[in-house]
């Protein structure tokens, strides 16, 4: 007996996909069989890829299930227990080995939460708030297609099933406020309401449901979603979540012939290509916001063969990811196998709206990758990460986020979501935003000044903030300089009125030793290692201990360096980075320069224009940066025989190269 023989599910025949993913992905089809065996027979850890809030240890039912038990202090682990995800794997399961246990298991477990867990009973709520119901409408309807074929689904089940069904969509439809238009619960909801309307049509109500979720889930999209294709939130894990419900809503209406609004299939496909730039070498989400490292080929598969972009199939290698064979069906297959990679032209990529700059050096996994943000905190999910900047090379972090750790509002709540755990400029030893628990904040500060430029030889992002400016008068502004492909530099600049204490993080990678020597820190990590220098006069270096979280409830010992310095009016500081492979052995030499005026005949103050000497290997450039105006009436600025103008300029001394420049900054 099936459900959806009136409609067009995301695949044919599941036996089929099985036996496609059992010659091409037997190490994920083990995976798959062994969290299933663990969901049939009462045994629960949310491992999976995309499980939002995930755990390490099992939480076992020896009897039936207490769906609304919480084993330990945080709440996540019953949200993430009611949303099912597991019984997905169950399918998957079933598909592979066609082994009834897994079929039996998922009728008995619907059929007991459906009469224990009861939208009218207000013990229950935690099984019933919006984002819950959108997933699990999802979720089951995704577990009863790979069921549909098994004879422990009959009638009784099934009724039961669509009676439920039809319980979740009335719940969502009876909500629906300002807070769901922002949020991504409302996509979350509405994206199980369209898929119910979609693939069940014979329901009572369906039309109503259809109709109604694709005009929530157009206003969601056009409110949520930048220009630039990101979710205003500012955590790429959610941009994601957001992601996948509107490819499913994509691929569906293709599917079924239902016509979408415009700026569904538009943004969406935005929000696929800024999915491609967020990812680092390694495939992986950049750790930003509540984000874990997740490797996001599974999302751009979808999206490469939903709008039939090559520049989304470029960011997947090899077949069709696993996860995304199965939400692509046969009729996927076999139009990935007809794309050709082909990647984006540009390297770098900047995201105004959203306030984040990308640089790499190649689409290969060994790139060289840098990130800059000076955007706005997003929602509950963003950190204090204005002027946050991270580096990978060569398939291994240098500098990095910490990550998020946990929900639960405490200690290490407060922690990961700080300045401290971020590579940014802490001001008198105060955050910029102070919680008043896990998602809300007492102030917040405006990103400004956002600047961007790229060519084939550098890179250039500045931005800055005004977190500072009231009450502590103090502006602060950062520039960061990319000589592709191994030299960052990043230039800040410290604006205040009276005395003040600066401090500037740094967070490394975990997979190497730091050693800080004078004013150089060097990282040697196992593929890559990083010398970083700092010029500024007065500045006091320490490494302190940290953490790194990768993933939700895991957390491993990393090392941080802090640069401390007090000033009054202004003041700047220089931080040179040099990348390089083990055994290279290439040193990093920074030296500061005299700047003269070309018309004047004087040397300008540091507060005017600096310039440096850089070099590194057999490389050496002249970069000269001012922070004022300088060219009263007419002028222009003199840097070891360097003659140019602009605010930012680099010079090719290895080219011989002492005239002009090239002016990143004008």
């Amino acid at each position: 007996m099936t459900l959806f023989q009136d409609s067009r599910f995301f695949f044919r025949d599941p036996f089929a996909i099985a036996a496609h993913a059992q010659r091409e992905f037997p190490k994920e089809c083990e995976r798959v069989i062994a969290s299933a065996d663990r969901a049939a027979s009462g045994r629960f850890r949310f491992d999976l890829r995309w499980d939002m809030e995930r755990t390490t240890d099992d939480v076992i039912f020896e009897d039936d299930i207490d769906w609304l038990r919480q084993p330990a202090d945080d709440p996540e682990w019953v949200y993430a227990f009611n949303r099912m995800r597991f019984w997905i794997t169950m399918g998957q399961a079933y598909a592979l080995t066609r082994d009834e246990k897994y079929p039996k298991a998922f009728a008995k477990q619907l059929s007991g939460w459906i009469k224990t867990v009861r939208k009218d009973d207000p013990c229950a709520s935690k099984g019933w708030r919006s984002i819950e119901v959108g997933l699990r409408l999802e979720y089951w309807l995704k577990a009863m297609a790979y069921f549909s074929k098994s004879p422990s689904i009959n009638t009784e089940v099934v009724e039961l099933f669509a009676g439920s069904v039809i319980d979740h969509c009335d719940f969502l439809m009876a909500i629906w406020n300002p807070y769901n238009m922002v949020s991504n619960w409302g996509v979350l909801g509405n994206h199980g309401l369209f898929m119910a309307g979609a693939l069940m049509p014979s329901l009572p109500g369906s039309e109503c449901f259809l109709k109604e979720a694709l005009r929530r889930l157009d206003q969601e999209i056009r409110m949520q979603v930048y220009r630039d294709g990101t979710h205003w939130e500012q955590s790429p894990m959610y941009h994601n979540e957001v992601l996948s419900c509107y490819l499913d809503v994509c691929v569906l209406a293709q599917r079924n012939g239902i016509v979408l609004p415009e700026a569904i299939a538009r943004k969406t496909r935005d929000m696929c290509h800024a999915t491609l730039r967020f990812s680092k070498p390694d495939h992986n989400e950049i750790p930003m916001g509540d984000s874990d490292e997740i490797d996001v080929r599974d999302i751009l598969s979808r999206g490469a063969v939903a709008f039939q972009d090559e520049a989304l199939r470029s960011g997947c290698d090899g077949n069709l990811d696993f996860d995304a064979l199965w939400e692509l069906g046969e009729e996927g297959l076999d139009a990935w196998k007809a794309l050709q990679p082909e990647y984006p032209a540009d390297l770098d990529k900047p995201f105004m709206d959203s306030g984040n700059f990308f640089f790499r050096t190649s689409w290969k996994e060994d790139a060289t990758f840098l990130h800059f943000h000076c955007g706005t905190l997003g929602a509950g999910h963003g950190h204090a990460d204005k002027l946050h900047f991270n580096v990978s090379t060569r398939g291994e972090d240098i500098l990095t986020d910490a990550g998020r750790f946990t929900y639960v509002f405490g200690e290490d709540r407060i922690r990961f979501k700080s300045m401290r755990s971020h590579n940014t400029i802490m001001v008198d030893g105060e955050e910029t935003y102070v919680p008043k628990d896990s998602w809300e904040v007492d102030k917040l500060g405006r990103a400004v000044n956002q600047r961007f430029f790229s060519s084939a030889e550098y890179g250039y992002a500045e931005g800055g903030c005004l977190s500072y400016l009231i009450p502590s008068g103090v502006f602060l502004n950062r520039r960061l300089i990319f000589l592709k492909p191994d030299i960052i530099l990043a230039a800040d600049e410290m604006l205040g009125t009276g005395k003040h204490s600066y401090t500037h993080f740094f967070h490394f990678g975990n997979t190497g030793p730091v050693i800080l020597t004078g004013s150089v820190c060097k990282y040697a990590g196992k593929k890559a290692e990083a010398q970083i220098m700092f010029l500024a006069k007065e500045t006091h270096l320490k490494l302190v201990p940290s953490f790194l979280s990768r993933r939700y409830n895991e957390r491993e010992e990393n090392v941080a360096l802090e640069a401390s310095s007090e000033s009054s009016g202004f003041s700047s500081t220089l931080t040179a980075i040099g990348l390089s492979s083990p055994g290279e052995n290439v040193k990093l030499e920074v030296e500061q320069l005299a700047v003269a005026s070309c018309f004047k005949g004087f040397d300008f103050a540091d507060s005017q224009i600096e310039a440096y000497n850089i070099k590194f290997g057999d490389r050496f450039y002249t970069v000269a940066l001012a922070h004022q105006e300088y060219a009263s009436p007419t002028d222009s600025f003199n840097a070891d025989g360097c003659v140019g103008f602009g605010n930012v300029v680099v010079f090719d001394r290895t080219k011989c190269e002492k005239e002009i420049g090239t002016v990143l900054a004008w």
